[in-house]
């Protein structure tokens, strides 16, 4: 896992190099929720950008947590020109989890009030997003994706011991992507 990570940052930085403008962006949604995150994106065309973003949230309020870390790349095509205007998306998405205590929107997981579930989802999406450039180098964006992901759990007795239950495994379509991101574009 280490190596990907390296590997990833090494390719990362490789794209920035290369580009002529660089992105860097914070989801406005996920600082809301508590989750550290970071994005880059980088011009690859005209009108071809890379985006990459991930996420980690370490914590616990109340006996209630979400913890994970999330990575999500997406190649976006723009209408216009890249960094201004509409843009559609393709988009992966990988995560690990550790959650417990909480009730997730439209009862994904009504367990999860009782129980802790541990695990890991992957998918893609398609994404559709609009960009504003505010001043010189400020910008904003809003995105929204959909898609499939597959979830793979372990489920725990109580949300603090560690009695294992079972392990199962879920598939999700529905929303894949929300965000409201502030951009410092470098150019």
């Amino acid at each position: 896992m280490k190596k990907a990570l390296v590997l990833l940052a090494f390719s990362l930085l490789s794209f920035a190099a290369y580009s002529q403008v660089v992105g860097i962006k914070s989801n406005l949604l996920y600082d809301a929720t508590t989750s550290m995150n970071l994005g880059v994106e980088v011009a690859l065309a005209p009108k071809l950008t890379l985006d990459i973003s991930g996420n980690y949230n370490p914590w616990e309020f109340n006996n209630k947590q979400f913890k994970h870390w999330l990575v999500q790349p997406e190649l976006r095509y723009w209408l216009c020109e890249k960094f201004n205007g509409s843009f559609f998306g393709i988009h992966a998405h990988y995560a690990e989890f550790n959650a417990k205590g909480i009730k997730l929107p439209f009862d994904l997981y009504p367990g999860l009030k009782d129980h802790r579930y541990q695990g890991k989802l992957y998918g893609a999406g398609v994404s559709y997003g609009y960009h504003w450039i505010l001043k010189k180098r400020w910008s904003m964006e809003a995105t929204v994706g959909v898609g499939y992901a597959r979830v793979d759990y372990d489920r725990y007795n109580c949300q603090d011991c560690g009695t294992k239950l079972n392990s199962g495994h879920k598939n999700y379509f529905g929303p894949t992507k929300l965000g409201l991101s502030l951009i410092y574009i470098i150019k």
